[in-house]
């Protein structure tokens, strides 16, 4: 039956089923063959199973014959095993040697070393010829029969001290086959002594068949062990074949590496068919993973393409990720709290409430803010006695992380002692950064290393991210293999209408190129934090040089009329969590003509393979979008900016003083003169909070976005009436809203709104601290780096001709966000 089966499977005339020459295997030769299947006779050893294995042959022929079967498309052969029988016989003839007790014993196992191979086989060979002559074959050959043609198999030398060709020049004759292996055939080329040479010899291979019998050695107890044994191999072998199988098809089916998919309009897919058919024929795959910088501007890119390897590269360490994460564990930290801003921060801050508290590891928290209320909610939630800091920073130059560490350091050393406060920090930084000179200097537990050539947002699976999912409990193996899956299915060799990562990126860069660029990322809830890192990712990536794409970020899905021509949508689908909501939703986008990206994600260890996906597509993209995806010049624009009024406040101690343009409802608005005198005008005699607002909000049109700018704690209480704020931008002026926490977004999508397209309608929000926190050996606070963060930042924007105002709502938060929201509320009516 299973014969049968693999013949119809395969459907090809040339197939072959192997059968073994077992008893169960001779007596079912016959039945297939009788009906026209295709045998290979597999696993012979011994002259006397061959001729059972011929004389089935024939048989089979026969019955097929009476039936009126076709016999001349039929083929057979019989695999005769050679090496493996000399390897046999000579294990026991050596053993033999070291007790044989007379000089005649010792002569006769000498001689057939090397010989009872080649000699069965000559003899076997004549079996072949009898059997093979005579009326009964004649019969059948003249209705079209083949003969069974003998095949030489295991026909490499396995002793070194033989000719390394002898199993192929001493067995070369008529309606014989040869698998030689490419060794073996290369070396038969070199100094193979070609000859019709299987029928010399004979009557040594008689008698060397017979010193086997005087020696005591039963070549059929030989024989019938290496065919059981090769049974068991050949098993072993197909159920590794089968486990592998089932593996890929649980990847492919189960938990399908590329459940990727899009419905685009016609216009839009034809534009993507085309580019994709570019990368095809310009071999720009290839050129990206051959590190080729004139994929996008020939400048450095080049030197910012490690993360292509680094999965790899993870895994050949994996021990050192097990031993922080054991190390940890036992020593009984309760909790961990990562410093780190953007890149260093992100990814980390995604494992955390993807996969939250995991039993016996310490539960993690990320501190990406400068804000002090920020700081203080964090330090509430943590017992510093059994608390990890880890201190991330790839440059080591970041002002963030390092005030970070200052502080921390000071308060763990009444919770711990002087002694063994750096026995609670570990860093994670680049090679000869300042951030390794300070963790030798205070001797932190640990010191883990970035890899120069990948860039912070792209930094996800190298130690800035998985160093901290390794210590919160994350099964870091599982989670990197099922990112490899990610890297093979984007590799070179994979052609771009198939590779996942080159396919979004190419849909998201040509569809930027046609007026699509805010790109609007709908997660299911359980791996929605997915959301920002992807924000930054294709914000910082390719907002610059008046291009890029605007991620659209945890905006709540409406009907498809408040939407415009602007968007694409890219639906991350959590099937083991998925939202009714969301699908209908989606599936009503669709339906309206809307651009739709649908990922099918299995689990949350496949957030592995989305990070490496994205970071394809964004590189990809960067390369249709004609910019460098691998820097970010205008978040170091707001760095200078922010470094010199904190320098001033250092001097002077004090930030240098503001003007407001309206101060009402216990709210004040600033701007820069060109905006301020831009509002005013527009706001004619309204000069009141919801006057201001709708000039500002009067300035979107379409394909403009609204983004929210809010340095305030990020937390619950604040986080409503934000998003209530932009779901009614977005409602009433249909436009793409945004909503970034400062400082946290000028790490991220600040890249974009500053050095992308003119396109941003901006209004900041900042507020008085209630209660400041003070910078460890500096005369500036916390609460006066995250003022200066934002003052800075308003001034890049309005370097950059930006529409932007700010609203600042004083001490008491939660009121003037209230405040904010009504007026807000009246200015879109």
């Amino acid at each position: 039956e299973e014969a049968r089966r693999l013949w119809r499977a395969v459907g090809r005339d040339n197939v072959m089923i192997k059968v073994p020459a077992k008893p169960a295997g001779l007596r079912a030769i016959t039945q297939p063959i009788s009906e026209g299947v295709n045998v290979n006779v597999t696993l012979l050893f011994a002259q006397e199973i061959y001729e059972r294995v011929a004389e089935a042959y024939i048989l089979g022929l026969e019955r097929r014959a009476a039936t009126g079967g076709d016999l001349s498309k039929l083929a057979s052969v019989a695999s005769f095993f050679l090496s493996r029988i000399d390897s046999a016989i000579d294990s026991l003839a050596t053993a033999r040697l070291k007790t044989a007790t007379s000089g005649g014993e010792r002569a006769l196992l000498q001689t057939i070393l090397g010989k009872v191979a080649i000699a069965q086989a000559r003899l076997t060979y004549q079996g072949y010829k009898e059997l093979y002559r005579g009326a009964r074959w004649q019969a059948l050959a003249d209705k079209g029969a083949q003969t069974q043609r003998l095949l030489w198999a295991s026909t490499s030398t396995k002793n070194p001290n033989y000719r390394d060709v002898m199993y192929v020049e001493e067995l070369i004759g008529p309606d014989t086959v040869n698998t030689i292996p490419a060794m073996t055939l290369d070396a038969f080329r070199d100094h193979g002594r070609p000859r019709a040479s299987l029928e010399e010899h004979l009557e040594e291979a008689h008698d060397f068949l017979d010193s086997l019998k005087q020696v005591g050695i039963s070549l059929q107890e030989v024989t019938d062990t290496l065919r059981d044994e090769g049974v068991r191999l050949f098993a072993d072998a197909f159920d590794k074949l089968l486990s592998a199988v089932e593996k890929k098809r649980e990847s492919l089916l189960g938990a399908e590496l590329d459940r990727q998919s899009c419905r685009l309009p016609d216009d839009l897919a034809a534009a993507v068919t085309e580019s994709l058919d570019e990368w095809r024929i310009s071999g720009k795959v290839r050129r990206l993973w051959a590190h080729d910088a004139t994929l996008w501007t020939g400048e450095d890119e080049a030197s910012w393409l490690g993360w292509l390897g680094i999965t790899d590269d993870q895994l050949a360490h994996i021990g050192e990720l097990r031993s922080i994460a054991e190390e940890v564990k036992r020593t009984g930290f309760t909790h961990a709290v990562v410093l780190g801003m953007g890149g260093s921060s992100l990814c980390p801050e995604v494992m955390r409430l993807t996969f939250g508290p995991i039993a016996g590891y310490p539960e993690l928290h990320v501190l990406d803010s400068t804000d002090p209320a920020q700081i203080q909610t964090l330090e509430g939630k943590v017992d510093l006695a059994r608390t990890l800091v880890i201190v991330s920073s790839k440059s080591g130059s970041t002002l963030e992380p390092n005030i970070f560490k200052q502080y921390f350091f000071e308060r763990m050393r009444p919770a711990v002692g002087a002694g063994d406060v750096g026995s609670h920090f570990i860093a994670i930084t680049d090679p000869g950064s300042k951030v390794q000179q300070v963790a030798e200097h205070d001797r932190f537990r640990h010191l883990f290393f970035g890899v120069p050539s990948i860039g912070g947002r792209y930094s996800a699976l190298s130690n800035f991210g998985v160093v901290p999912a390794a210590i919160m409990g994350v099964d870091v193996p599982t989670f990197l293999d099922r990112a490899e899956e990610m890297v093979h299915s984007c590799a070179s060799c994979v052609p771009p209408a198939d590779n996942p990562g080159v396919v979004l990126g190419t849909i998201l860069g040509v569809l930027a190129n046609r007026g699509r660029d805010k790109v609007t990322l709908v997660m299911s809830p359980g791996i929605a934090a997915l959301g920002a890192w992807v924000e930054q990712l294709l914000a910082e990536s390719t907002g610059k040089a008046g291009k890029g794409l605007i991620p659209v970020d945890q905006e709540r899905l409406g009907p498809p009329e408040v939407y415009g021509s602007d968007r694409v949508f890219v639906y991350v689908r959590l099937e083991s969590g998925p939202d009714a909501g969301q699908d209908a939703a989606v599936d009503a986008l669709e339906k309206a003509g809307q651009p739709v990206v649908r990922i099918l994600v299995a689990d949350p260890y496949e957030l592995g393979e989305e990070f490496f996906r994205w970071e394809m597509a964004t590189a990809v993209a960067g390369a249709i979008l004609g910019i460098n995806p691998f820097n970010q010049p205008d978040v170091e624009s707001s760095k200078i900016a922010t470094r010199k009024l904190t320098a001033e406040y250092e001097r002077t101690g004090t930030l240098p003083p503001e003007t407001p343009l309206l101060e009402a409802q216990g709210i004040k608005l600033f701007s820069d003169a060109g905006n301020a005198a831009a509002l005013a005008q527009a706001a004619g005699g309204d000069r009141t909070l919801a006057g201001y607002l709708k000039a500002h909000l009067n300035r979107l049109g379409a394909g403009d976005y609204f983004c929210l700018l809010a340095y305030v704690e990020m937390n619950d209480a604040h986080h409503g009436p934000l998003q209530a704020m932009r779901h009614a931008v977005r409602d009433a002026k249909h436009v793409a809203t945004c909503l970034g926490y400062g400082p946290r977004f000028l790490h991220s999508s600040g890249q974009a709104y500053k050095g992308g397209p003119n396109t941003g309608v901006f209004l900041q929000i900042t507020c008085d601290d209630a209660r400041d926190l003070p910078v460890p050996g500096q005369q500036y606070t916390f609460g006066v780096v995250k003022a200066a963060q934002a003052r800075g930042d308003l001034q890049v924007l309005v370097e950059r001709q930006r529409r932007v105002l700010r609203v600042h709502v004083g001490a008491d938060v939660q009121a003037g966000l209230a405040t904010l929201r009504q007026a807000l509320a009246v200015a879109v009516r």
